[in-house]
């Protein structure tokens, strides 16, 4: 199902290009129309007589004349003429189409139409989706930067579900290798200080207040009393007791965050030495491994990283990538035909080498994408607070949810493009005024629910939902305008894997709303005229609930 913007920008591309056949003789290059940021120059866009310029040698704007004089019969003759009011031509050669009242008052029937499912196609066409995100190794409590990750990969996770994808979400949970290793002697170490022995912690170890904590929790479980206690206790024991702990403080902080996850796939099960086996087996047939200076080595070069891989190390012990391998293995033969990870900004090494896995497995590079996620600093009260996970300096994912909420929380992980370093400004999350971002859109939500209930309790008056003739002022259309764009902003977040293109249409949705009430008096003596206003805020109102809801963050009633 197309959105009437969608539905009128499909139709004048097609009749842009039937004005086009032999025209000059040369083959009509594609017909891209766009929608201008700025609503001076319509709410269409075409800039074909800039790409014909250089084949016909002449210069665009007498291009774009001719066009435009081709164009006029056959948008008359058309089902849009009469919801195109004006095409003209500006500078350097772009050809702009302007939508009229009767075209914007269809935006308004679609929301009333489709209502939560408004904004939701079938752009994905079910393709089956793998969004691996968070991830975080179990070695500690969640920090910021785990939320940031986990904000971005649930809400990308609703979006593409929204426009059609049928997305899973899967955590890998990495409960092996030598940093749960650490973790277990670290564990140790704090309980035999906890019994009195002067045991130092080694370079490496974790030090945060959270391992005293979970040592203290291994020791009341096993009824440990002396130091004898503790060394009847296998190190194995306390590895497994450490990663089943810090899981499930994970998972339960979130759910807390409103994240939930189709998948949690362990290292230890998803990379068995059969899998191993095999895989090593499969390169070896192929020639894409070979061994040098007693160790093994991927070929990962032949696909465009500046250089091999190990995957088995001198001393027998394979790296992190050889599982990884089998993990992504594992993914495609589940079925998915497309796989995003998200990960945190060390990994930008990792990119290379994981497409390079991914066409040795005899899949496309391109079916892999990795998005990375820059950090994000968090200021207390105009200070920077220091983090740090070895030296157990952080600021947990928990910390911020319990000090501004979870609303505000996830919209402000996602106020900056992934790629962005975020500063997330505790101060300014708290705040209960208009300057705070999400409560500014959730304020316009229950403004607009507070006008509708005291319509409908001292007017008797309730929106209007299938006639809007009497709306035809500027600040009335730009509001149908800017409603109109969201279904493209959802297959635009999509396309680019962007959540933040959701967060500032929101933002720009909720400014035009502020404007058209500040300037248009809603509850007017005209009833048919307070009805259709009505009609116009309640379609506004449905647009920013669903929005947020793909956000995780809620659309309150009133504040």
């Amino acid at each position: 199902m197309y959105s009437q913007f969608s539905s009128v920008r499909i139709k004048l591309e097609e009749i842009i290009r039937d004005s086009l056949k032999s025209f000059e003789g040369i083959p009509c290059p594609p017909v891209m129309i766009d929608v201008p940021s700025d609503k001076q120059y319509g709410e269409f866009s075409c800039n074909i007589a800039l790409q014909l310029s250089r084949p016909l040698k002449k210069p665009p704007l007498v291009i774009a004349q001719q066009v435009l004089e081709r164009l006029d019969g056959l948008l008359k003759k058309s089902a849009l003429h009469e919801q195109i009011t004006k095409v003209e031509v500006k500078p350097p050669g772009f050809i702009n189409f302007y939508l009229s009242a009767e075209g914007f008052y269809k935006v308004l029937y679609d929301v009333f139409r489709q209502k939560d499912n408004y904004g939701c196609s079938d752009f994905g066409g079910k393709e089956k989706f793998c969004l691996e995100f968070v991830s975080a190794n179990p070695t500690g409590p969640l920090t910021v930067a785990h939320g940031r990750q986990a904000a971005l990969g649930d809400s990308l996770a609703n979006v593409l579900g929204a426009v059609g994808f049928d997305v899973t979400r899967e955590y890998w949970v990495n409960d092996d290798g030598n940093q749960i290793n650490v973790l277990g002697r670290s564990i140790k170490i704090r309980a035999q200080q906890i019994l009195g022995q002067e045991v130092p912690l080694f370079e490496d170890a974790y030090q945060g207040e959270y391992i005293r904590t979970m040592a203290q929790e291994f020791m009341d479980r096993h009824v440990i009393k002396t130091p004898a206690d503790l060394n009847k206790q296998p190190d194995d024991e306390f590895r497994k007791f450490g990663v089943d702990y810090l899981m499930n403080l994970i998972k339960r902080d979130l759910v807390d965050f409103g994240v939930q996850f189709d998948t949690w796939k362990p290292s230890s099960d998803s990379a068995k030495p059969q899998a191993i086996k095999e895989l090593l087996a499969d390169f070896r047939s192929k020639e894409y491994i070979y061994e040098n200076e007693g160790a093994t080595w991927f070929k990962s070069t032949l696909w465009g990283d500046d250089k091999d891989r190990v995957i088995i190390k001198s001393d027998g012990s394979h790296t992190y990538f050889l599982p990884d391998i089998v993990y992504h293995k594992d993914k495609f033969a589940r079925g998915f035909k497309r796989i995003v990870n998200i990960l945190g900004p060390d990994h930008h090494g990792y990119i290379p080498r994981i497409k390079a896995a991914a066409a040795a497995l005899g899949h496309s590079k391109d079916d892999i994408d990795i998005l990375i996620v820059q950090l994000a600093t968090i200021y207390r009260d105009g200070k920077e607070v220091s983090m740090s996970t070895r030296r157990g300096e952080f600021i947990t994912l928990r910390e911020v949810m319990d000090e501004v909420g979870r609303d505000a929380a996830r919209f402000f992980f996602l106020m900056r493009q992934a790629s962005a370093h975020l500063e997330f400004d505790l101060e300014l999350a708290k705040k209960q005024s208009l300057e705070n971002p999400v409560y500014y859109i959730q304020y316009a939500h229950a403004r607009i629910h507070s006008i509708i209930r005291k319509a409908n309790d001292e007017l008797h008056c309730s929106p209007k939902t299938n006639d809007f003739n009497c709306l035809k002022l500027p600040q009335e259309l730009d509001l149908m305008r800017k409603i109109g764009l969201y279904p493209d902003i959802l297959i635009a977040s999509a396309k680019t894997l962007e959540p933040f293109n959701l967060v500032r249409y929101l933002q720009e949705l909720a400014a035009s709303f502020h404007r058209f009430y500040d300037t248009c008096r809603v509850l007017d003596e005209d009833k048919e005229l307070s009805a259709q206003r009505l009609g116009l805020i309640e379609a506004a109102r449905i647009v920013l609930a669903n929005g947020l809801k793909l956000l995780g963050v809620s659309a309150p009633q009133q504040m």
